[in-house]
């Protein structure tokens, strides 16, 4: 479902360059629950949008079943996230002026489909059936994320990207979104990776790699 080949990431930094993701590699089959760690500054959040074709690598091959993403144009790279990929982010990123059904409709919109009841359905399976008619500012933290869970799931996703989804939650409420996000990833064979500090969380993923300056450290089940 996704293979990463000698990925390296490098900025500028004055007049040097600073490798931040180097020489990364490792696979996931389909329906992997993957955990991304490791200290702050580590490269994790960089890995994670360069996995997700949100940036290209300096060197290094990366795909996502089986279509390689080095080739693709932008807009290759936009249709191939549209149609396979799901994210979940740290700021939740719903729309505020639309409702929690309707951001979670957003996915199904972009891809031309009718959302029919795909929306209601999923914001009943995070828990948030009676909430579909609220707007963001109207829910709080912990619900916020399950309607940004939900959205991220609409399009049935082949690969959901995670960065720290739990990061501007407590640490009962981050532990929920994860058991969902665990319970989803059974219920549909979506393969996901997460990226999080918290190796707690990190434990309820089947198989955890840690980063340490760029490098991987160390990559076994959880």
């Amino acid at each position: 479902m996704l293979a990463c080949e000698h990925v390296v990431q490098t900025y500028k930094s004055g007049e040097r360059d600073l490798t931040v993701v180097n020489d990364i590699t490792f696979a996931l089959a389909a329906g992997e629950f993957l955990a991304i760690t490791g200290p702050s500054g580590s490269g994790k959040s960089t890995l994670l949008g360069l996995l997700a074709g949100l940036d290209q690598p300096r060197s290094g091959r990366i795909s996502i079943a089986g279509t390689e993403l080095g080739p693709l144009s932008e807009d290759g790279r936009a249709k191939l996230r549209r149609e396979k990929v799901g994210f979940v982010f740290q700021a939740f990123q719903l729309i505020p002026t639309l409702t929690a059904r309707e951001n979670v409709e957003v996915p199904l919109e972009l891809l031309g489909q009718n959302p029919g009841s795909r929306a209601t359905d999923l914001l009943a399976r995070v828990g948030l059936g009676d909430r579909g008619h609220h707007y963001p500012a109207q829910l709080s933290g912990g619900e916020q994320q399950r309607v940004a869970l939900a959205r991220a799931f609409a399009n049935k996703p082949a690969i959901l990207f995670a960065d720290e989804p739990t990061g501007n939650l407590d640490a009962a409420t981050g532990a929920v979104v994860v058991d969902l996000m665990r319970e989803l990833n059974q219920e549909f064979n979506t393969t996901i990776v997460l990226v999080t500090h918290d190796l707690e969380l990190a434990g309820k993923a089947r198989r955890r790699i840690r980063l340490k300056d760029g490098l991987l450290i160390d990559d076994s089940p959880t």
